[in-house]
């Protein structure tokens, strides 16, 4: 069975390894689901799926990270959401990124102009963070995917 294990908490956020020695297969339903108008029921054929294979590119760069906060709802990553980080992406403009800025850790969207760069939380609450030189900043990984519970 995968299974993820919590190596540490910093800055509340928790931090998991990703394991995929092993296959754990749920069944996928090969057929597009309308979020418009219902569609008539299709013929669907279910299909062994395993999440790592379609949710881990680089399994050797790649952690979960729980999220504690709310700076960024209005991109659909709340309180408790388990973030997908994958450390080998380099970071492009408006991408969600786990951020370590003096020695904290945050999640933010990174915003490149000609002569600066920018955290941009997604709450009008918060305000951006100009990066400078005089800040030790570094790009911890990427976001690529938000596993979000809906109840």
């Amino acid at each position: 069975m995968n299974s993820i294990k919590k190596i540490k908490t910093i800055d509340n956020l928790e931090f998991f390894t990703v394991s995929v020695d092993s296959k754990k297969e749920i069944p996928f339903i090969d057929t597009m689901v309308s979020a418009g108008f219902p569609s008539p029921a299709d013929d669907y054929l279910d299909l062994p799926i395993d999440l790592n294979e379609y949710l881990v590119e680089n399994s050797a760069a790649t952690f979960y990270i729980r999220v504690t906060g709310n700076s960024m709802q209005d991109e659909g990553i709340e309180d408790g959401d388990l973030l997908v980080v994958d450390r080998s992406k380099t970071p492009k403009n408006n991408d969600v990124i786990i951020g370590v800025l003096n020695g904290e850790f945050t999640v933010k969207k990174i915003q490149k102009t000609k002569t600066k760069l920018f955290m941009v939380a997604a709450n009008k609450d918060y305000k951006k963070i100009e990066i400078t030189e005089e800040m030790d900043f570094s790009v911890w990984g990427v976001v690529t995917y938000v596993i979000h519970k809906t109840r």
